[in-house]
């Protein structure tokens, strides 16, 4: 053979610059197809769709999935009909009670609670927030008063602390205690967020969805129960964000706690986190407690 050979030493030079070039491109489309995207938020089962999380093989009309699902996420079920939609399973959680802290480990709560030490005995808690499905349930018995919406699997809101009361008596419970309510959200190990110490991201909290960073313009909550990966340990959804819940104090008053879907601060949606809100509010709904047995 003729002509120079070729440097062995030139080729391993230039093949690893090569296959970093071609890594780099591959990085960099993947990057901008994930900005793109936006954050991950819609659990297995569904799709985003702008702001919301709708079920596989719905549309989004003015805001609202709309169509009967194909596929909803493994803890809802799909409701058939009109209107139709993905609604989560009822479960009924069971706490023993015990003692716990609030305010004592996170300086964030410092000005804001006052740190307190808690017994709180057994009680039973429902692990979603009460839905216009179920709310229906009880409008149609005449215990409560008719509410609009078209999502069966959506929260019930813009209902007075006294309006929640009345439905939970409806089904044989109660609105949670205040400090029920902090049992099941920070537990014994004084958890800082529902689901842990950290790890405020769009797939736990549907939080930050009005002007980010979860998503841009949503007028109203998502669907109950449709961040499962900001489940308690005891298995409680949406403990923060979707609609902060009202509460029942020792002295009469009521408090909206958790934080909701308009929240961005990670202090709005800390366990502890609350308001003080004087009557009906798009962000403001409710789960319902329940006497042990």
């Amino acid at each position: 053979m003729s002509g120079t050979p070729p440097d062995d030493n030139k080729l391993l030079r230039v093949l690893p610059l090569g296959a970093l070039a071609v890594g780099a491109l591959l990085a960099w489309a993947l990057y901008s197809q994930r900005w793109h995207l936006g954050p991950v938020r819609c659990p297995p089962g569904s799709v985003a769709l702008a702001a919301r999380c709708c079920g596989t093989g719905q549309s989004l009309e003015d805001g609202a999935c709309v169509g009967t699902p194909t596929l909803c996420p493994k803890s809802h079920l799909v409701v058939p009909g009109e209107p139709s939609g993905c609604i989560a399973k009822l479960r009924r959680l069971v706490y023993r009670g015990g003692r716990i802290q609030l305010g004592i480990n996170d300086w964030e709560a410092q000005g804001t609670i006052a740190p307190r030490t808690m017994d709180v005995g057994p009680f039973e808690l429902d692990a979603t927030e009460m839905t216009l499905q179920r709310w229906r349930v009880c409008a149609r018995a005449g215990a409560c008063v008719p509410r609009p919406g078209s999502e069966p699997g959506l929260p019930v809101s813009e209902v007075t602390a006294k309006q929640a009361e009345q439905c939970c008596a409806f089904f044989g419970g109660r609105l949670p205690t205040g400090d029920e309510w902090l049992f099941a959200a920070t537990g014994q190990d004084q958890r800082r967020f529902p689901w842990g110490q950290s790890g405020l991201v769009c797939r736990r909290a549907a939080f930050g969805l009005v002007r980010g960073p979860c998503a841009e313009g949503t007028a109203g909550p998502d669907l109950v129960g449709f961040r499962p990966d900001g489940a308690t340990p005891e298995g409680a959804l949406d403990m923060a964000g979707n609609v902060a819940e009202w509460t029942r104090e020792p002295d009469g008053r009521y408090l909206a706690r958790g934080g909701s879907y308009r929240a961005r601060a990670p202090s709005e949606l800390k366990s502890w986190a609350f308001e003080q809100s004087s009557g009906p509010a798009r962000h403001v709904g409710f789960r319902c407690a329940y006497d042990a047995p």
